[in-house]
C-alpha cells in the first residue's frame, strides 16, 4: 500500500511539472557509482554469513526542475553491478560471492535548497524498478541451486549537494520492497531461503 502511495504521488508530481514547460527546466546528464549491497537472508538462511559486496552503475539520466519552488523528478536508466557474498558456517565458513547484472530504473521526486549560485543541497526519494539479465541458476555445493528474481521493485531514500549547476554528489539507501534471491534446496523444497539484497549508493552525476 504505501509504495502504492508512493507511485502515486510521482506520477502526479510529473504530471503536474509537465503541464508547465514554460517553468519547468529539462536537462540530460549521466550518472554514476558505487553499489555496496548487503544480503538480508531469511530465518531458514541462519548458516549463511552476509558480507558486503561491492559494484558499480552507470547510465543516461534526466532531470526536471521547477526553480522557483525546488522541486523537481529525476529519471535514469542504468546498467548495474551488484551480487551477494556470503560466508556458509554449515561449510567452515567458506565465501559464496554471486554476481548480478541488471537495468535497474529509478525515478525519484527531488527537492533542492539553493544556498548560493554556486552550491545547493537537496534530498530524493522514489521507486526503483529492477530487471535482471543473469539468465542462469547458480549451484551452491551440496545445497541446491540460488537464482534472482527476473525482476524487483525497491524504495530510494537519499541525499546530496550540487555544485556549479552541473555536478551532483549524493548518498542513496536502496530498500528492496520485495525477495531479490530464491533459494531451492536439494531436498526438493523450493524458495526454502530468500535473501533481500539492501544498497548503499555513492553516486556523481553530471547534468549538461
Amino acid at each position: 500500500i504505501t509504495m502504492k502511495k508512493i507511485i502515486s504521488v510521482f506520477a502526479v508530481t510529473l504530471c503536474l511539472i509537465m503541464a508547465m514547460p514554460a517553468q519547468a527546466q529539462i536537462k540530460l546528464g549521466v550518472k554514476a557509482g558505487l553499489n555496496l549491497s548487503k544480503a538480508d537472508f531469511s530465518d531458514l538462511g541462519s548458516n549463511f554469513d552476509a558480507k558486503n559486496f561491492t559494484g558499480y552503475f552507470v547510465g543516461p539520466m534526466v532531470e526536471i526542475t521547477i526553480p522557483v519552488i525546488g522541486l523537481g523528478v529525476d529519471g535514469a536508466l542504468l546498467y548495474s553491478h551488484s551480487g551477494l557474498k556470503f560466508g556458509d558456517n554449515s561449510a567452515g565458513n567458506r565465501t559464496q560471492t554471486i554476481k548480478r547484472n541488471s537495468i535497474q530504473i529509478p525515478l525519484n521526486l527531488k527537492y533542492s535548497i539553493g544556498f548560493s549560485s554556486l552550491i545547493a543541497a537537496y534530498l530524493a526519494a522514489g521507486p526503483e524498478f529492477g530487471f535482471n539479465l543473469n539468465s542462469d541458476k547458480f549451484m551452491l555445493p551440496n545445497k541446491g541451486d540460488l537464482s534472482f528474481k527476473k525482476s524487483n521493485l525497491s524504495l530510494n531514500l537519499g541525499g546530496g549537494v550540487k555544485l556549479f549547476s552541473h555536478l551532483q554528489v549524493g548518498l542513496n539507501y536502496n530498500i528492496p520492497l520485495g525477495k531479490t534471491t530464491d533459494f531451492d534446496a536439494m531436498t526438493g523444497v523450493k524458495d526454502a531461503i530468500s535473501a533481500k539484497n539492501k544498497s548503499w549508493q555513492m553516486l556523481v552525476a553530471y547534468i549538461f
